[in-house]
């Protein structure tokens, strides 16, 4: 008989497949594709007020609904889109977040046209650096960083919505920019072999 492994101990991952997965699979890799970290950070802006898990079950009706999150797509975006999102009920309805992510798209856009890689941008913040932590419980995860506060500045001074340092933490978190797996964790020492 296969033991289970040992995992993080998010709160509801316990017995959720598609929790587990996520958790196993994405959770922490180190991402370097302009297009997905984009995607993700705009995720991670719908997330705000809600559980991950509200947003990961809801993840393929909302790249139905934004085009697989495709800037060129989404930056054009109107009020006629704007009606058909708040009428999405597989997504979460909210304006101002459905205005972050159109505006998002543009200034994605327009980084990208001036020369800027979206991702370069944002790992330039580690220095191009996996931060490796090694938390014993989960009650030793900090809400954020400074790091996450020097990239969450860098954000919103782009121009970007939704992206306080709490966000970006967890951003950095998911996409991989910090290791945050607990020690004790199965997935913390596959993480430390893929880092760049």
């Amino acid at each position: 008989m296969t033991s289970e492994p040992i995992r993080c101990g998010w709160r509801g991952m316990q017995g959720d497949p598609l929790y587990e997965a996520y958790h196993d699979t994405e959770w922490g890799v180190p991402e370097y594709d302009s297009r997905a970290l984009w995607e993700k950070l705009v995720l991670d802006g719908f997330q705000a007020g809600l559980s991950w898990i509200t947003i990961l079950r809801k993840r393929d009706a909302f790249r139905a609904a934004f085009a697989d999150f495709d800037p060129e797509v989404v930056a054009r975006y109107g009020d006629e889109e704007r009606a058909r999102l708040m009428a999405d009920a597989g997504i979460v309805r909210s304006n101002a977040k459905i205005d972050a992510a159109i505006n998002g798209a543009r200034i994605y856009l327009d980084m990208r046209d001036k020369g800027e890689d979206f991702s370069q941008f944002l790992w330039s913040f580690t220095n191009g650096r996996v931060i490796h932590n090694t938390w014993q419980s989960i009650s030793d995860v900090p809400a954020k960083t400074e790091v996450a506060e020097q990239m969450a500045k860098g954000l919103k001074q782009k121009g970007f919505k939704f992206v306080g340092p709490v966000i970006v933490y967890a951003f950095m978190q998911a996409t991989g920019f910090v290791n945050d797996h607990l020690a004790c964790c199965h997935r913390h020492g596959p993480i430390n072999r893929m880092s760049a």
